[in-house]
């Protein structure tokens, strides 16, 4: 029977056969469009476990007005989808391949494409520049997700957008004291705008920041000096001498100085941030708090 073919197909590792192929073709003829809408969609995500909310929050965006569960469940019941424990899903590998050939056939692929990565990118900016463990564990599900997002549907996320997945990843890393996992995600972070947007987009200085954040905590000062020195010299040449992100471009470089023991460096970019962050924000402002904190610990 044709169920029995997925269903083996979900055990075995001969996913080459002819028969499935067949056997998926007949099925997918006898799924209604919403339920091949939702399937195609699906296939966009990662070969791992899929949180039923992370679905909602891509199908969202498509403004669809079916019901996603009704034709979840006409999914697994048809062997095309596998339902791992209340609300968590994943699709077998070969079955993937081929509802991501039905993707390409469809209309709304880009619309689909874009959706998935705008909830990639809502799930990244949730998540904590220093993340708790909990925080962690909520997010352990959709990190599969999100690595999609970053590599293979990056031409699918806006100007604005194209940083964030790999923030979200690199701060999960992080947020573990895993460094290691955390680098490459900052250096492709770092490729990415720039093959984008080459040196002209406050991205860039971002990723720059950020990956010299990481060679500073592993350590590595002489790798992280020349990053933050161009992260800050873009940074006013894109949005002026007088921004909030020069004045933190300039406490970076002052606190790597500081690391280094070179005081007599950074305490001058101490101050002028100092300066700058009042002048923009008022000597109320959270930010001068903590340059006034930066300073003090300085002279101590």
């Amino acid at each position: 029977m044709l169920a029995d073919i997925l269903a083996r197909l979900q055990k075995q590792a001969s996913a080459g056969e002819s028969g499935v192929a067949a056997a998926f073709e007949l099925n997918w003829e006898c799924l209604e469009p919403e339920a091949q809408k939702l399937a195609s969609l699906l296939s966009l995500f990662a070969l791992a476990p899929i949180p039923w909310s992370m679905v909602e929050s891509a199908a969202s965006y498509s403004q669809w007005e079916f019901d996603l569960k009704a034709n979840c469940t006409i999914l697994v019941e048809r062997y095309l989808l596998q339902e791992l424990a209340e609300d968590t899903y994943q699709i077998h590998d070969r079955i993937r391949e081929l509802l991501q050939q039905k993707l390409e056939d469809l209309a709304e692929t880009n619309e689909l494409k874009r959706g998935y990565c705008q909830a990639m990118v809502a799930v990244a900016k949730d998540i904590p520049y220093t993340p708790t463990l909990v925080e962690i564990a909520q997010v352990t599900l959709a990190i599969p997700h999100l690595g999609e997002a970053a590599t293979v549907y990056q031409a699918w996320l806006s100007d604005d957008d194209l940083i964030w997945p790999f923030i979200g990843l690199a701060r999960f890393y992080e947020g573990q004291g895993a460094y290691v996992q955390a680098l490459p995600w900052h250096e492709q972070s770092l490729s990415a705008t720039r093959k984008r947007f080459e040196d002209e987009h406050p991205s860039v200085a971002t990723s720059l920041n950020n990956l010299a954040l990481l060679y500073e905590s592993q350590g590595r000062y002489s790798d992280a000096e020349p990053l933050y020195i161009e992260a800050l010299a873009m940074t006013k040449r894109l949005l002026g001498d007088e921004h909030p992100s020069v004045a933190t471009s300039l406490n970076n470089l002052a606190g790597l100085y500081e690391s280094q023991g070179r005081y007599s460096d950074a305490e001058p970019l101490y101050i002028e941030a100092l300066a700058m962050t009042k002048r923009l924000l008022g000597d109320e402002h959270p930010s001068v708090a903590t340059s006034l904190n930066n300073l003090a610990l300085l002279y101590e």
